[in-house]
């Protein structure tokens, strides 16, 4: 045993320090090889957790954002087609009457007396006027024709006054002559003064609706004096099976192009497709969707895009919903809703790569958060290991305890952190900074980058659980609104049970949430009931409040005990005094007298009210219609009287009952309408409206409810002498 400098090699001090000295090492061995590995397993759950929040984020964002596409994307295309082709119906009901009104006169020609009809005039350029048209080589003064369709000249100049969407109202004779009704007589006049000839007879509206031998839509043409775009409807009348007129509306489609053309944005715009697959109407300068004249323009249901083919193909039949196109390498979000009256369709499309922005950008983000937190560790353990280095020297100075002391504090915070962030990973608590994180130095850093990471995460998701919560909340309050209108609306049956001497009951279904239809009935005085039978324009919200103080309005001017005109009357003058919506609605409203069962009504504009007769068979009873409500601020309207007798029925409705329509755009009619009442004319008014209801359904089946269906009979049971049932 040697003794150098005070330490004895070989002897027990020499042991005790090499004991010491070989625990030292491995301590340090061991400490150093447990901080590399909780070093590792740290940086692959930083990143394994960062891969799981990513794919949550990307999975949750594309979810939502496609929910709420395919709600509003799908609402919207819906509403604009409906718009649309509440457009065309309007003009295919007015040249069905046309129709109806000429096949009478020429049924009764020897009734009416030849009408006068004169040529265009300037003085009536920018006014409303009648005028005669005619081919180069047609004498109008031979014409045997002329003079009898000549007497619509009335009814086609009300039409066109009436209608904000008709460009022009005109008949056409098989003899080369044309009465004409539109505000433009200027354009039919040359400059020497004379009118301007027609070759009538060759005109796609005449020949397409000779050839076609009933109603028809043109496709879009040029006016023949203007060249503005049009679409013209057409239907032919025949007398003892020969051809002998056509009559005709045609609509200027400047407006639905500049619609479309205004719904253009990055990435986002609405086109129409025509029935033959070609796109007629778009803001699109280039590509598939750019609307090109129709030699041009091909049928993109041959599109080499199957996607696109087999989506404008379902378009043309039916609502499409929201589906996923490729066109030329891009993917687009789309949806189509067809126009049955035209054959028509309304296209929405979003470039899907505008969706995708608010997830990429959130996941750039969440990446560059995430490197920096990932950058800020590995500096981090880059200095620890340094001041390791350092430590070992000291651990190599110090004793035993003291190397337990540092090894303790460093590891600890390690693994508390590592099982925190293993906890989180397994559905636990949130990651969140605890005192024990706290060391000061890089340990520190990283916890609270992970925790800033995290928070930023939650706060993501609680942001989507909120707009969640939002969509909710408004589908609760239209639910809450259509209880409201519905609570609204007389709903308690029977209506009168105190009152014998006659039967009520009626229904509204709305085609939305809330809608625009409504009824009432009401005691004005023991002796005098009044009933109320009315559609506002349009659907929905707006519909339902214009509905309500309609309602209240006519109620309260009845209860005064003015009659049905003055009573509508007074109810138009104080909505056009405030009507800057320009909103309008159609009512019909009686005063029935119950001691005679005499009813005293009037009409703004509302549908023929049906009536049973003596013969015990409902009839439409066709009353002179007034203007509708809202429209023009001055109008009087035309009372008339219908006589009840004891057991008759008087049945009355909206346009949502005959304009029901099947998946093949047809009609329900107000022919089958009074065939399903006449199933059981004798039935009580509840029993009535069950019957034509079910016809109703029966028609359209799984076709979509578009208009609100609104329905009112009432039975007078009447008095006997005696004043007793």
């Amino acid at each position: 045993m040697k003794v150098i400098k005070g330490l004895k090699i070989g002897g027990l001090q020499s042991k005790i320090f090499n004991l010491v000295l070989i625990f030292i090492v491995a301590l340090i061995a061991a400490y150093s090889g447990v901080l590399v590995v909780h070093q590792k397993n740290l940086t692959n759950i930083v990143r394994e957790a960062s891969e799981q929040q990513q794919a949550a984020i990307e999975t949750v964002t594309e979810e939502t954002m496609a929910a709420v596409l395919n709600s509003s994307l799908t609402r919207s295309t819906a509403l604009q087609a409906y718009i649309a082709d509440d457009l065309f119906a309007d003009v295919r009901a007015d040249v069905l009457t046309l129709q109806a009104f000429a096949e009478e006169l020429f049924a009764h020609r020897d009734s009416f007396a030849a009408h006068p009809v004169s040529a265009p005039s300037l003085a009536n350029d920018g006014v409303p006027a009648v005028m005669l048209i005619h081919e180069e080589a047609v004498d109008p003064a031979d014409s045997e024709s002329l003079g009898l369709v000549a007497n619509m000249s009335e009814i086609m100049l009300a039409m066109y006054e009436a209608s904000d969407n008709l460009a022009s109202v005109f008949v056409g004779t098989a003899d080369g002559n044309m009465v004409l009704v539109n505000d433009r007589s200027g354009i039919y006049i040359a400059e020497d003064g004379s009118p301007l000839p027609l070759d009538i007879r060759h005109r796609p509206w005449y020949t397409q609706a000779a050839e076609a031998g009933e109603l028809i839509f043109t496709g879009v043409e040029l006016d023949a004096y203007t060249d503005n775009p049009m679409l013209e409807c057409a239907a032919p009348v025949y007398h003892n099976g020969e051809l002998v007129a056509v009559v005709s509306a045609d609509v200027y489609l400047s407006s639905i192009s500049d619609y479309v053309n205004s719904t253009a944005s990055e990435g986002n715009f609405v086109c129409v497709v025509n029935a033959d697959g070609q796109i007629i109407f778009s803001p699109a300068t280039e590509g598939v969707f750019q609307a090109k004249v129709s030699s041009e323009a091909g049928d993109l249901r041959e599109s080499e895009s199957q996607t696109l083919a087999d989506f404008v193909t379902q378009a043309l039949r039916e609502s499409t919903g929201l589906r996923e196109i490729s066109v030329d390498g891009k993917v687009y979000y789309a949806s189509g809703v067809p126009l049955p009256t035209v054959g028509w369709a309304v296209l929405s499309i979003v470039d899907k790569t505008l969706t995708d922005q608010p997830t990429e950008l959130m996941l750039d983000n969440y990446d560059q958060i995430n490197d920096n937190a990932l950058s800020t560790y590995e500096d981090g353990a880059h200095r620890a290991s340094q001041t390791i280095i350092f430590l070992t020297i000291i651990l190599f100075l110090m004793a035993i305890t003291g190397a337990l002391v540092v090894g303790k504090r460093i590891v600890k915070p390690l693994e508390q952190l590592t099982k925190r962030i293993n906890s989180q990973l397994k559905g636990g608590a949130a990651f969140t900074m605890d005192d024990s994180y706290r060391t000061g130095d890089e340990i520190e850093v990283l916890a609270e980058a992970y925790a800033d990471v995290t928070k930023r995460t939650q706060n993501y998701i609680q942001e989507i659980i909120t707009i969640t919560a939002e969509k909710k909340r408004i589908g609760t309050e239209l639910a809450l609104a259509t209880r409201i209108q519905a609570d609204m609306l007389p709903n308690i049956y029977p209506a009168f049970p105190d009152r014998p001497e006659f039967d009520i009951y009626a229904t509204m279904d709305p085609a939305k949430e809330v809608g625009g239809d409504f009824y009432d009935f009401f005691l004005i005085d023991d002796d005098h009931l009044g009933l109320v039978m009315a559609d506002v324009s349009g659907k929905g919200v707006p519909a339902a409040l214009f509905m309500m103080v309609s309602r209240i309005l006519v109620q309260n001017y009845a209860m005064t005990g003015r009659s049905p005109a003055e009573v509508l009357k007074a109810v138009n003058d104080q909505i056009c005094s405030n009507n800057r919506e320009e909103m309008f609605v159609t009512v019909w409203f009686g005063v029935l007298d119950i001691r005679t069962g005499k009813i005293t009504a009037a009409n703004a504009g509302h549908e023929y009210p049906a009536m049973m007769l003596t013969n015990g068979q409902f009839e439409l009873v066709k009353d002179k219609h007034g203007f509708v409500i809202g429209g023009m601020e001055g109008i009087r309207y035309k009372e008339y009287e219908l006589q009840l007798t004891p057991g008759s029925r008087l049945f009355l409705y909206t346009d949502g009952v005959p304009e029901a329509t099947d998946a093949r755009s047809e009609m329900f009619g107000t022919d089958r309408m009074l065939a399903a009442l006449n199933i059981d004319p004798n039935a009580a008014p509840e029993t009535i409206l069950k019957n034509v209801r079910a016809a109703v359904d029966g028609f359209v089946k799984e076709a979509e409810q578009f208009d609100d269906l609104t329905m009112l009979c009432v039975e007078y049971k009447g008095k006997d002498n005696e004043g007793t049932i």
